[in-house]
């Protein structure tokens, strides 16, 4: 034994144990080499002399060659047919297991929400279903297999797109590959046969294939981002680090995820104008479903006027006038990189405003940073933009009031005026002082009815602004709507009793009878009017303009009454009649409004004012004589 310069007498202990080891080692090699080698799962011992050719000579559905191009092609029969001993076999054989082979596959899908159904006894999708036919099985890689990436699609919507085999499992998509087909994945998968586009197993999985619900899907919301990220890694490296990525690394259910901006089965491209996330959507689709919902911004303690006072902003209304240059949410925050403003990488970072304004408007200086973003005219935190607007508030009050009010007393010196001068001239009495309050307070009750009714139905249109200027603590469109619907009722409860039990008022409804001399009157003056006739028709008392007038507002009342009574007593409503009566009687009310609005401004105002011969007014409903000219037989 040689000797070491240090440590001798422990070297040579080591070096004897390490010779030791390698014999133990030479020993144990040289003893499993002897041994046979045991016989591969796909070819069991007891059927090695079963060659294929063999079953083939019974079995001449297809052809040896055809079938050593699959992927099981190096296999023999009884790899799969394991049961077969000799030949020939019995007619009834066991039912081919892949599990022999497969065993980390089947496993897996055992686990999965196919493989769950199928052992519950559930029709689902088996190894067959989806690799195809027992003995044409193909790699994935082959064009002519049914897992190809550009067959998933299809070989998934044979079972998918059968909206009958599919109604018991209550599946939010009823036909994927035509949704599928229109997407930006779609679209390169099967239009440009692009196999890196996503396809089915790609978000679904394809053995491991779970329900959204369960967390171990991959389409588990949780999980979503990972899921996506396998092929857009770029862009989830961004979204991790962003405010959003942090909360649903966090578990925070509520935040978006890739699924809730592009969605799922209609993922479009953002320069799609369909696209959730194109230029004009992107703000109050998208990004408002989060910040402009309550439950989020309470629970999370955001800001709630983000999304309002963005859509009021000159960006805003740009936006949904259709403009694609202008900036919206993504503009200004960014899409995948979102941090908080304190953020000193957020890109609406107070120093970085600059840079991110500077990217549309060039020259920015440092003075935009003074003040705030969101501009809420109402609100005490823009206190400058917030005086300015309570001062021209209060300007347009006092200057237009003001306007009014000189108008309106011009207006009564003129009338004054006016029925003064039919009283010298002796014209007769065409309407008495109950019935000129009638038509007014007719005409107040109408005017208020329609341009409330109208708020409820438009609340966001300019005109409705009136009703919620004080705020929304109360509902003014409908506290002024119904009390203008009892004034309307109420003047005509009295018209029907002054029509009934006055000398007067039965004298005035014979007049508006429709007579045979009405239907004459309309023709001649239509011939007149066409220069067909020189002769103009001498017209009754109350001629076919106003008997048509009248009558259309005796209908259009009681319509009006009926369905309107209908909708605010609607638990007595439901009681008696069937739910689609009080659809009928909701969309009645508001076509009949429609119609009696019209037909005022462009029957009654024209023949009232706009008429060259009354212009600029008939004024015989405010002093009761006849217009200038006529007798109490006239016009």
């Amino acid at each position: 034994m040689f000797r070491l310069p240090f440590g001798g007498n422990r070297v040579k202990l080591d070096l004897v144990l390490i010779l030791i080891a390698l014999a133990i080692c030479l020993w144990a090699a040289l003893a499993c080499a002897e041994e046979p080698a045991p016989a591969p799962l796909d070819e069991p011992a007891a059927a090695e002399t079963i060659a294929n050719e063999d079953c083939l000579a019974c079995h001449d559905t297809f052809k040896l060659e055809d079938f050593e191009t699959t992927a099981h092609g190096s296999n023999l029969c009884t790899s799969c047919h394991s049961d077969i001993k000799e030949l020939p076999h019995p007619e009834s054989l066991k039912q081919v297991d892949c599990a022999v082979c497969h065993r980390v596959e089947a496993e897996i899908y055992g686990a999965s929400d196919h493989g769950k159904a199928l052992k519950s006894g559930v029709p689902a999708a088996s190894c067959l279903n989806c690799h195809g036919d027992t003995h044409t099985i193909r790699s994935a890689r082959d064009p002519l297999s049914p897992i190809h990436r550009l067959n998933i699609p299809q070989t998934c919507a044979v079972c998918h797109e059968n909206e009958k085999m599919m109604a018991r499992y209550s599946l939010l998509e009823k036909q994927p590959l035509h949704s599928y087909a229109d997407t930006v994945h779609g679209k390169a998968l099967l239009e440009k046969k692009n196999l890196s586009a996503a396809v089915c197993n790609d978000c679904h999985g394809s053995h491991d294939l779970h329900a959204p619900t369960n967390p171990e899907s991959k389409i588990f919301k949780k999980h979503v981002p990972g899921t996506c990220g396998k092929c857009h890694e770029n862009v989830l490296r961004t979204y991790e680090r962003s405010i959003h990525g942090r909360a649903a690394l966090a578990g925070k259910m509520e935040v978006p995820v890739c699924t809730d901006c592009h969605g799922e089965h209609n993922i479009l491209s953002h320069k799609d104008p369909a696209s959730t996330v194109y230029t004009t959507a992107v703000s109050e689709k998208t990004c408002g479903h989060c910040h402009a919902a309550e439950k989020v911004v309470t629970k999370y303690r955001l800001p709630a006027d983000r999304v309002k006072t963005y859509l009021e902003s000159y960006h805003g209304l740009a936006s949904k006038f259709g403009r694609t240059t202008v900036a919206n949410c993504a503009s200004c925050h960014g899409a995948h990189d979102i941090l908080p403003s304190s953020d000193p990488a957020s890109s609406v970072n107070k120093k970085n405003l600059p840079q991110t304004c500077g990217r549309c408007h060039p020259n920015v200086s440092d003075q935009l940073a003074k003040g705030s973003i969101h501009i809420a005219p109402s609100s005490l935190r823009d206190q400058v933009v917030y005086f300015v607007g309570v001062f021209y508030v209060w300007l347009i009050l006092l200057v237009i009031g003001g306007m009014i009010v000189h108008n309106a007393l011009d207006f009564a010196r003129k009338l004054r005026e006016h029925y003064a001068r039919a009283k010298q001239k002796g014209r007769h009495t065409r309407f008495t002082l109950s019935e000129r309050i009638q038509h007014l307070l007719l005409a107040v009750s109408f005017i208020l009815l329609a341009y409330s009714g109208f708020a409820l139905k438009y609340p966001d249109a300019w005109w409705a602004a009136p009703f919620t200027f004080f705020g929304t603590q109360a509902d003014w469109r409908g506290i002024v709507h119904r009390l203008a619907a009892k004034l309307f009722m109420a003047v005509g409860a009295f018209h029907l009793g002054y029509l009934a039990f006055t000398k007067r008022g039965r004298g005035q409804f014979r007049a508006l009878l429709p007579a045979a001399k009405d239907f004459s009157d309309f023709w001649r003056m239509q011939k007149h009017n066409l220069g067909l006739t020189p002769e103009k028709p001498v017209l009754a008392r109350y001629n076919y303009v106003e008997k048509l007038e009248y009558w259309a507002l005796v209908w259009g009342s009681v319509v009006m009454a009926v369905t309107g009574l209908m909708l605010v007593y609607e638990n007595f409503a439901m009681r008696y009649f069937p739910k689609w009566a009080l659809d009928v009687a909701t969309i009645v009310h508001f076509y009949e409004a429609v119609l009696a609005t019209l037909a005022i401004v462009i029957w009654h105002f024209y023949f009232a004012m706009f008429d060259p011969e009354n212009y600029p007014m008939n004024w015989s409903m405010f002093t009761g004589k006849s217009p200038e000219g006529h007798g109490e037989n006239g016009n």
